[in-house]
């Protein structure tokens, strides 16, 4: 199970790479795109986790993804709140691509689950990490700025979290 798990986490981060969106590349990112991606990015992971807490088979898993909703639900407000002031709009829906990682996710149950959840969950923090400190660096708006600063030490312990859950097959 563990290398399976490893070896899940190792081909979706390949995957994930490969088709990672690199039209921004060579360019500032605009606070709209920004709100986008982390917008997305935040529906998926408590979308995702809110499945976690019925199919998955680990205690870990289930108590991993019960941490997600609070945090992400939380940071989904704040930046909710952030952006009204500075009179952007925050998608309701995931992005294509996360909405294709969320329906790969919810369609296995048990220790099957497990290994998506936390492959999506490596690939959803790594690109969230990478936005996060992108953002921390070269948004406009101050609040929002604030924002991406303020949330992505969490971010990072996150990762570290689930990459360690790989690592040790849970």
């Amino acid at each position: 199970m563990q290398r399976f798990l490893i070896a899940a986490a190792s081909l979706g981060m390949a995957v994930f790479a490969a088709t990672a969106d690199d039209k921004s590349a060579g360019r500032p990112m605009t606070d709209e795109e920004f709100v986008v991606k982390a917008a997305s990015g935040g529906l998926f992971e408590v979308e995702s986790s809110k499945v976690a807490k019925d199919a998955a088979a680990s205690p870990d898993v289930k108590k991993f993804a019960e941490k997600m909703i609070a945090d992400h639900g939380k940071s989904n407000q704040e930046l909710m709140d952030v952006a009204k002031k500075a009179n952007l709009g925050v998608p309701a829906k995931m992005t294509e691509d996360h909405q294709k990682l969320f329906e790969r996710v919810k369609g296995v149950r048990g220790q099957e689950f497990d290994a998506a959840y936390i492959d999506a969950q490596v690939k959803a923090h790594t690109e969230a990490v990478t936005l996060f400190e992108k953002g921390s660096q070269g948004l406009k708006n101050a609040e929002l700025k604030a924002f991406a600063e303020k949330t992505l030490p969490t971010l990072k312990e996150h990762l570290a979290h689930v990459q360690k859950m790989t690592a040790t097959g849970k």
